[in-house]
């Protein structure tokens, strides 16, 4: 069992990033990785039956898959009586203070942007796991035709089906590091000064907005489409949170791999609040505004450091 117990341990990370990038939850993808290792030592306690299988990572990422399609498929559910808008939680880590060297950006080849997630969420929960299986990590269609129980055919046409809804459903975010610091403070500094020409300049004539306050802090409840109708939102959304927001502290962070903003203060009515804003950038202009509020979701986002700033923050 410690042989067992090492092998998994190795594969873990690999897993998790798997199982996230399918369930769009952290919490959910520990709990789908957890269940892989019970069904992993089950199933190979029995050093005859381990000595068959020649690929471990590839059976563990199958057995993840088989466990998260069940989760997807209980996910729909829960969604559909959610309160207002539901978002992913956020992986947030710190942003770096410069570009980073490209051996930096080839560690994140994997990444799967906010604004990507959104669009998975509108797959079937078969297309997802075939979309991420495949164009995410490389895994062959007959592997996942394998963890979806169906033929090779109908992998390959769960994983294209969920290619065209990603190429014609969501927002662009084209943007490198350099483009997104640029962007993001020109947005910042245009809410700053609470005049929305010059917040409707910043944003793309099909830009989206979605806030996810968990039935705990208001956020619209419908997606907001539109500079005129984010910009209105955005405005007003800052002189709700913080009336006085030089009373928010800020930092600039990655949000799964994007540059964003995390945001703590306190509410009107005296609760602290913690918030993680996304933003998906392409040609010089935000395409999406992703506002994470629900405490449930940003338990995990590492709080920010003493000397955070007051917003707005130094990018």
């Amino acid at each position: 069992m410690g042989d067992l117990a090492a092998e998994f341990e190795a594969e873990r990370d690999h897993l998790t990033a798997v199982a996230y990038r399918m369930l769009g939850s952290r919490t959910e993808a520990e709990d789908a990785v957890q269940e892989a290792w019970l069904r992993y030592a089950d199933a190979l306690a029995d050093p005859a039956a381990r000595a068959e299988v020649r690929d471990l990572r590839a059976w563990l990422t199958t057995t993840v898959a088989r466990i998260c399609l069940d989760v997807l498929r209980s996910a729909r559910v829960r969604h559909e009586v959610y309160p207002g808008q539901w978002l992913p939680e956020p992986l947030v880590e710190r942003a770096p203070s410069t570009q980073p060297d490209p051996s930096d950006v080839a560690t994140r080849h994997d990444e799967v942007s906010m604004a990507l997630l959104v669009v998975l969420e509108r797959l079937t929960p078969e297309q997802r796991v075939a979309f991420v299986l495949h164009d995410v990590f490389a895994v062959p269609f007959d592997a996942i035709a394998d963890a979806l129980g169906i033929s090779l055919a109908a992998a390959r046409q769960h994983a294209s089906r969920a290619r065209r809804a990603v190429a014609e459903g969501g927002p662009r975010h084209t943007a490198d590091l350099a483009e997104q610091r640029r962007v993001l403070a020109a947005f910042t500094a245009a809410v700053e000064s609470g005049e929305i020409d010059k917040l409707l300049a910043v944003l793309a004539p099909d830009v989206l907005m979605v806030g996810d306050g968990g039935g705990i802090f208001p956020a619209a409840g419908r997606p907001l489409h539109g500079p005129v109708e984010v910009g209105r939102l955005m405005l007003g959304l800052v002189r709700t949170l913080g009336r006085d927001t030089r009373s928010m502290r800020t930092a600039p962070v990655l949000v799964n791999g994007a540059l964003g903003i995390q945001f703590e203060g306190v509410y009107k009515d005296g609760r602290p609040l913690r918030a993680v804003m996304s933003i998906a950038i392409a040609d010089g202009r935000v395409t999406a505004v992703f506002n994470q509020l629900s405490p449930a979701k940003v338990a995990a986002v590492p709080p920010l450091p003493a000397e955070a700033d007051p917003w707005p923050p130094r990018l």
